[in-house]
């Protein structure tokens, strides 16, 4: 298992993750992987099986403390050399999961965001998943303002 940052020749294998993993009004479209690629490729980690892709993390860095609804469509709001990296999306394959894959992805996020000073890093997830981020140390801040696919989400922020 290796885990490297994206390019665009990863633009066709991360869409159809990430419409393997979110529902359709949930997950981000082809056009929006290729913007968030164009701007900030390094804050993509792709987790690879015998050099086939398994599973990514993505968001962009931003001074904002809170992610927006849009965030997701609007690439240009990254800010490289912001205080917080924000997590879009933690995508694995279906087979692949239950095995630890999204935790080794997650620990490398957190490690490459220290080592970039980040404060730390924040996302937002639905009810059913705030454990899952509380075992990294995420704390949850509430219900979130995102309306995202008419959902309720809450705001995780874990602090460095």
């Amino acid at each position: 298992m290796e885990i490297r940052t994206a390019t665009l020749n990863d633009l066709s294998i991360l869409t159809e993750i990430g419409e393997l993993c979110f529902p359709p009004e949930e997950a981000a479209r082809e056009k929006e992987f290729e913007e968030r690629l164009k701007v900030y490729p390094n804050h993509f980690w792709i987790l690879e099986n015998d050099g086939e892709p398994i599973g990514f993390i993505n968001g962009m860095v931003t001074n904002e403390t809170k992610i927006r609804d849009v965030m997701f469509k609007n690439a240009s709001l990254h800010e490289e050399d912001g205080a917080w990296q924000a997590i879009f999306g933690v995508n694995t394959v279906p087979k692949y999961r239950k095995c630890g894959y999204a935790t080794k992805m997650m620990e490398q996020v957190i490690v490459d965001a220290k080592k970039q000073g980040r404060k730390g890093c924040i996302l937002t997830c639905k009810e059913e998943l705030i454990h899952y981020y509380e075992k990294f140390g995420y704390k949850n801040e509430g219900v979130s303002q995102s309306k995202l696919a008419g959902e309720v989400w809450y705001d995780m922020r874990l602090e460095f």
